[in-house]
């Protein structure tokens, strides 16, 4: 009977063991699963304002306060817009001095926590930009999609798609310069963002289904007037944009791609995420199986489609290699694998999904000679 007895306790230990590790696993999964849609991924860290001057702000001395480029930067309540770090200026040991562009919301104090973000814009293309746009209603699967739509002279559109950690907002980064160059845009609001609806189960797919969204986007477009289609996406809506152009029944209307920060292997990814929320290292495998129970993503990374022979439209990737959440082993070799058709360009100095914001300029000139043998 006593061997029996300790035979149940080690079989009940082994049992609550179990269900611990399933709910830490899933509690580890949360971090990209159900990460809100606007809200700052957990890899950037927060920032103590200093000081304020005109033109200037004074930011804790961070690896990420010494980041090259143009940024928005996002407080309780308020956003700005800041530049480079002001050479010759008087920095303290403390802190680094940079640029302060302009505050679009609310104010800056010393002494507020701030997180640098891609978003260097907030609102909407009219109130952002300057730029004539109209709410549109994309009818998809789970609903009605809203989205912005800037019209211009081309017949080929270009179709934006936001990721992790971001809104729409985030896609008028590059909206003026394609206006500039008569590119009607449509940016995309998916499944999960607000005024969209949710998914099935309220998780994100990282693209793995989401991505039919991005299809309704194609076919809305089409039958608006546009002959032909780029897809812009940035980390999750990157992989969104591949899925369509290699999965869509108008696929053929797609005639070219530019990815920047791809997620291109959900399972690093989804690590990076929760390890940026503490999770233990112990648990970080849990987490990936976790999130493949609950939501049927594939154990094998989500590359593998993008590299077949199916992906066939021209395709420019920006990616570097101080991403941390989505690695750019898979871009390289993507490139690597389809040199006739991927061409990769290598940002540094540039965290996840902030490609353009490291050089605008570079950027903006890179996406144009791309853009202009497709016109």
């Amino acid at each position: 009977m006593r061997a029996v007895r300790a035979a149940a306790t080690a079989a009940g230990v082994a049992f609550a063991a179990g269900a611990a590790g399933v709910a830490a696993g899933r509690l580890a999964s949360d971090a990209a699963l159900k990460a809100p849609p606007g809200g700052p991924l957990p890899t950037e860290p927060r920032l103590t304002v200093h000081s304020t001057a005109a033109g200037r702000i004074a930011l804790t001395r961070a690896f990420a306060a010494q980041r090259p480029g143009v940024y928005g930067l996002v407080g309780d309540g308020s956003h700005a817009v800041v530049g480079n770090v002001l050479d010759g200026a008087a920095q303290a040991p403390d802190t680094v001095v940079r640029r302060l562009e302009r505050v679009t919301q609310g104010t800056l104090e010393p002494g507020d926590r701030v997180r640098l973000t891609p978003n260097t814009h907030v609102g909407d293309p009219r109130t952002a930009l300057g730029l004539d746009h109209t709410d549109v209603d994309v009818p998809g699967e789970l609903g009605a999609l809203p989205g912005w739509f800037v019209p211009a002279a081309r017949d080929i559109w270009v179709i934006t798609v936001h990721g992790l950690g971001a809104t729409r907002e985030h896609t008028m980064n590059v909206m003026e310069f394609l206006h500039r160059h008569r590119f009607p845009v449509l940016a995309l609001a998916y499944r999960g963002d607000a005024g969209a609806p949710r998914s099935p189960d309220g998780l994100s797919h990282l693209g793995e289904s989401e991505w039919r969204d991005v299809d309704a986007a194609i076919r809305y477009a089409v039958r608006s007037g546009a002959e032909r289609v780029v897809l812009h996406g940035w980390s999750t809506g990157a992989t969104m944009a591949l899925r369509a152009a290699t999965h869509s029944p108008l696929r053929d209307r797609v005639t070219g791609l530019v990815l920047d920060s791809p997620v291109l292997d959900w399972a690093t990814t989804l690590r990076a995420l929760a390890a940026a929320r503490r999770t233990p290292g112990a648990l970080l495998p849990l987490a990936v199986r976790a999130a493949q129970g609950r939501t049927g993503l594939r154990a094998a990374p989500v590359d593998q489609p993008a590299v077949a022979p199916d992906l066939r439209v021209p395709t420019l990737i920006f990616h570097g290699p101080d991403d941390v959440v989505a690695p750019w082993g898979p871009s390289r070799r993507l490139a690597a694998r389809l040199p006739g058709r991927v061409t990769l360009r290598t940002v540094r100095h540039a965290p996840h999904g902030a490609m353009w914001n490291a050089d605008p300029k570079a950027y903006e000139e890179t996406l144009r000679r791309f853009l202009t043998p497709l016109m």
